[in-house]
């Protein structure tokens, strides 16, 4: 029963519409498939990150401390920022081939990165995870650390499944306009007036 409630509360937390499922929307939309899977695995592994501090307890420590927390939210806020103006200044024509190459490896690469850092640099993210998972620890079934630890693993296995189907399936959708060079343009810009966006919203927000 324990589990069974948090995996439903977990699948519906990834669901709801959010910051990370914008994010990955937009770029799977604008990039292809592959590099919306591999956005959606970053974001998603990025839960791993948070769930280690929500067993040390550093996240506790970083909602205590206004200062450590304001810092955190700018530092988070401007790296999407970067992000998005990145991806606004980009003028590259996406090849729609999907040949395997170095290039080709690296940019996967720097996508799944660039949702790993996205995930892991959000407070708002971390203090959700220390506010999610403690719920569901069950103090008759031993230690709080590895309740957590097992609960945050799982909810990062439903987000990579879930991620990677909405990378997956925004990327086909993006590759149905992405024929036309001028439509990749716009594409681009799209995704990156989101991260832009949302990291405004980010540092703004209370």
């Amino acid at each position: 029963e324990q589990v069974a409630g948090f995996f439903a509360a977990a699948v519906l937390i990834t669901l709801s519409p959010g910051p990370d499922n914008l994010m990955l929307l937009s770029l799977g939309i604008s990039r292809g498939r592959a590099q919306g899977v591999a956005f959606g695995l970053g974001c998603a592994l990025g839960c791993l990150s948070h769930t280690v501090l929500a067993v040390l307890g550093v996240s506790a420590l970083i909602a205590a401390s206004a200062t450590a927390f304001l810092a955190l939210k700018i530092a988070g806020g401007l790296y999407l920022i970067w992000l998005g103006i990145q991806a606004v200044r980009s003028r590259a024509v996406i090849d729609l081939s999907n040949q395997a190459g170095k290039a080709g490896a690296e940019s996967l690469w720097s996508l799944f990165s660039m949702g790993l850092v996205a995930n892991a640099v959000n407070p708002k993210v971390i203090l959700f995870f220390l506010a999610f998972l403690p719920q569901f620890v069950d103090s008759s079934r031993g230690s709080a650390a590895s309740q957590i630890a097992l609960l945050g693993t799982l909810f990062t296995a439903q987000a990579v499944v879930i991620f990677s189907a909405i990378g997956y399936f925004a990327g086909h959708l993006g590759e149905l306009f992405r024929r036309n060079p001028a439509v990749a343009a716009w594409l681009d810009r799209v995704a990156g007036s989101v991260f832009i966006l949302l990291g405004l919203r980010l540092i703004a927000a209370r």
